[in-house]
């Protein structure tokens, strides 16, 4: 099955083979939400192509965050009558706070896809490692 790139990053698959999956855990699972593997599960594709490849993502993640903070004021502006700004405060913190698992992973599989050099191979050889 060809997955195009956008339905690979929705997935949150391997931009190498775009069928492994990044995460070992779903994201319900609070406690494990951030666990990658380290190579990907069907090609061998190591996700992260230098030490400290992810820190890249910390912009990704500010740019999500910045987002839902601009949605959350637009949306308690025109439908709540501009509250008082410990409103606003309140409600953009909580969303931040609820929403990490979320803006964790799709930060790093956001990243991964677009500054990893790495293209999407038809039929990718098989890397086989001991610490998948």
């Amino acid at each position: 099955m060809k997955r195009s790139k956008l339905e690979a990053v929705a997935g949150g698959c391997c931009p190498r083979c775009r069928e492994g999956k990044l995460f070992k855990y779903p994201v319900w699972k609070l406690t494990k939400f951030d666990q990658m593997h380290k190579y990907c599960p069907t090609c061998g594709l190591r996700f992260e192509r230098e030490p400290g490849f992810f820190i890249g993502a910390m912009y990704v993640s500010y740019g999500l965050t910045t987002g839902i903070i601009l949605a959350t004021a637009v949306v308690l502006f025109y439908l709540f009558n501009d509250p008082s700004p410990f409103v606003y405060i309140g409600v953009s913190i909580s969303l931040i706070v609820l929403s990490v698992p979320f803006t964790f992973r799709a930060s790093r599989i956001i990243y991964i896809h677009l500054f990893s050099d790495v293209s999407y191979e038809e039929n990718p050889p098989r890397i086989e490692h001991a610490d998948s």
